[in-house]
């Protein structure tokens, strides 16, 4: 398979196709004021405002996520300008920051950290040679993804919690999509502030609500596996393209599976007890 073709392929399954319209099914009620309207974003949002176990709140204005930002229009430059964007986490493969890549105006010091990985396709193009694929399949697929992700993307997890507790905020985390590698960071955050795991399905679940994949312009020139995969099934589509509980609890039961939550932060995400401290005092009130 050509580079192209391999880009072409992690962008339609993490989430930045542009081949048909998805009717991605509605999010709870968690959604208020979450949203960041930033023009030319996509699933901007705000992670503050939630309720923690013992009675606390996250702060609001500190801790943003989003899908891939290279779209962000000069206008929408200057309302991140009024948010005082300090940093810029980007989990996105090589691949994928070179084929859409993010430019920050000079002007605004945005730091930006990541890291250069290929994105193992091999499951994603065996699933597709199948025939028939049902959702339920597909479901099983995202759900062995979300099971490695708290893993193989540790590294760029620790980093991200660091830099927070190194008070390099307000930040904006992102991923193609903003809902698979950023909706496991979102979550990941959430829990160590102590946020019920309930409420924190919940916000991930927002993602079928906000995250928009494009619409093709008109002149595009047509694309072969864009449109194999326009002629998937709807249920099917939606497994791909939107999110689902079992993908975030597949993530957390492998967590346990292997070794526990207290074994995960202490030696994958490199956190101290006083590090999870640190992170309370920073991000809640």
């Amino acid at each position: 398979m050509t580079l192209l073709k391999s880009v072409a392929l992690a962008a339609l399954l993490m989430g930045t196709v542009a081949g048909q319209a998805f009717a991605l099914s509605p999010a709870p009620s968690v959604a208020t004021n979450r949203v960041v309207g930033i023009d030319g974003a996509n699933n901007f949002r705000d992670i503050g405002g939630y309720k923690t176990s013992d009675g606390r709140e996250v702060k609001w204005g500190i801790i943003y996520r989003s899908a891939a930002m290279n779209k962000i229009t000069p206008t929408g430059f200057d309302q991140l300008r009024a948010l005082g964007i300090k940093t810029n986490v980007d989990f996105r493969a090589t691949q994928e920051r070179q084929s859409t890549p993010m430019v920050w105006p000079a002007d605004m010091k945005v730091t930006v950290y990541s890291q250069d990985y290929d994105m193992d396709m091999t499951p994603f193009m065996a699933f597709f040679r199948q025939k028939d694929v049902t959702a339920e399949q597909t479901k099983a697929m995202m759900a062995t993804f979300y099971r490695d992700a708290p893993f193989k993307f540790a590294g760029q997890y620790k980093r991200m919690l660091r830099l927070i507790i190194d008070g390099q905020t307000p930040m904006i985390y992102n991923c193609s999509a903003g809902k698979d590698r950023t909706g496991v960071a979102t979550a990941l955050i959430l829990t160590l502030l102590s946020v019920p795991r309930e409420t924190v399905i919940e916000d991930y679940l927002l993602s079928n609500q906000y995250y928009k994949p494009e619409m093709p312009k008109a002149g595009d020139k047509p694309d072969p596996m864009y449109a194999a995969f326009s002629r998937l099934p709807p249920e099917v589509v939606q497994a791909l393209m939107g999110v689902d509980r079992t993908y975030l609890e597949a993530a957390f039961a492998e967590i346990e599976a292997r070794g526990g939550w207290e074994r995960y932060v202490r030696e994958d995400l490199g956190l101290t007890a006083a590090d999870e401290a640190k992170l309370k005092t920073l991000l809640l009130k």
